[in-house]
């Protein structure tokens, strides 16, 4: 006889991997109940670059999630309107090496045709990594809360302010989340989707290593905005007066809402408890200003070419062993993880959010084998 199917469904995390999963359950005729401490992708799936690519991780554990989500991602902004709402678009992306030079000495001029008309400064050795078939772009915080938005109007799910406690536990099996003030909400199934906040939750903290890697962001507006092509650029940058030491990697996305988004600057740091807690570090954001201005003078907001509309950090979520964590949490029955997908959240939320659906729901999953990713003791 089958085990009957869970109906009522609660996922804690509200950024992109809880999104998808609690998007892709209702969607399956489940109920479902999504808990958040704060609101939708108040962290890193709100301040990250949006960067898609299919085949950037080939030939390791990640490759058939990517290239399903790839997909995904695609059909999700045809079926969701993604274009127009929330950024979808495929663009080439660049590598370009880039000496700095002190704003007294910097010249600009486009230095080879590879290059987009638009960076002008000290760049060279422009080399084409993805083309419009292989990599795309969203805009993270519109594609998570377009695709909630469409979870609650469409199929009935529902968001619960709160702050997670712990995981009730009956008979060897999850039976309902507890929130700080003791409200509890029952479950068939639940789903932790912590992000770098889940190894501070007592039931997961022998199970996975997850750890926050820091990483600071800036988003400008050029008042040129109509000159910046859909370029990503992908930089070995070398301070100035760095002679033999390793270049920094900052990257450049230009967004379809006239916006160009600049990250970089990472290092591990210890994870606060509050997502609210987390500030940029001054150096850091002074530093991908520096990295703007040199790129390209539409990104000079010291020039005024360009407003400074955010500056922010993010906590991305990894583990030691570079693979997240997906699948049923052992000697828990009901009880089902996704947490440390790094850089790659994004791009692999939406396979990885209709897989766990597949998973819980229908007893496998056919989209993506998630075996290399089953947590363990």
């Amino acid at each position: 006889m089958e085990a009957a199917q869970p109906k009522r469904v609660v996922v804690c995390g509200g950024g992109v991997i809880g999104v998808c999963t609690a998007y892709f359950w209702s969607k399956k005729g489940a109920k479902v109940t999504l808990v958040e401490k704060s609101s939708i992708a108040c962290a890193a799936s709100g301040k990250a670059g949006g960067f898609l690519a299919r085949d950037w991780c080939d030939g390791g554990p990640l490759s058939a999630l990517a290239r399903a989500s790839f997909d995904l991602h695609r059909s999700l902004a045809e079926e969701l309107d993604g274009p127009q709402s929330y950024g979808y678009r495929p663009l080439t992306a660049l590598s370009v090496s880039v000496e700095e030079s002190p704003p007294s000495v910097l010249s600009r001029g486009r230095r080879s045709p590879a290059l987009p008309s638009w960076v002008d400064g000290p760049a060279k050795g422009p080399k084409t990594i993805g083309t419009t078939d292989t990599t795309a772009q969203v805009h993270p915080l519109l594609f998570t809360k377009t695709l909630w938005a469409r979870a609650v109007e469409h199929h009935g799910a529902e968001l619960v302010i709160g702050k997670l406690e712990r995981v009730a536990v009956d008979g060897g099996r999850a039976a309902a989340v507890v929130l700080e003030g003791g409200e509890q909400i029952a479950a068939d199934a639940v789903v932790l989707a912590l992000g770098p906040w889940s190894s501070k939750l007592g039931i997961l903290r022998s199970i996975i290593r997850v750890y926050g890697l820091k990483a600071h962001s800036i988003v400008l507006e050029p008042n040129e905005r109509d000159k910046i092509t859909p370029h990503a650029l992908f930089l070995s940058y070398y301070p100035a007066h760095s002679q033999g030491e390793e270049p920094i990697d900052p990257e450049v996305y230009p967004r379809p809402t006239g916006e160009v988004y600049i990250c970089g600057m990472s290092a591990r740091a210890e994870v606060p408890d509050d997502p609210e807690e987390v500030h940029p570090d001054t150096e850091s954001i002074a530093m991908l200003k520096r990295v703007a201005g040199n790129v390209s003078s539409h990104l000079a907001a010291e020039e005024a070419a360009a407003v400074v509309k955010a500056e922010q950090a993010c906590f991305l979520p990894c583990t030691e062993e570079g693979v997240p964590a997906i699948g049923g949490v052992p000697g828990v029955e009901g009880l089902y993880v996704a947490a440390g997908h790094s850089c790659w959240g994004i791009l692999n939320g939406p396979a990885t959010g209709a897989s766990l659906a597949e998973l819980i729901l229908d007893g496998q999953s056919t989209l993506v084998d998630l075996s290399p990713f089953t947590p363990s003791t």
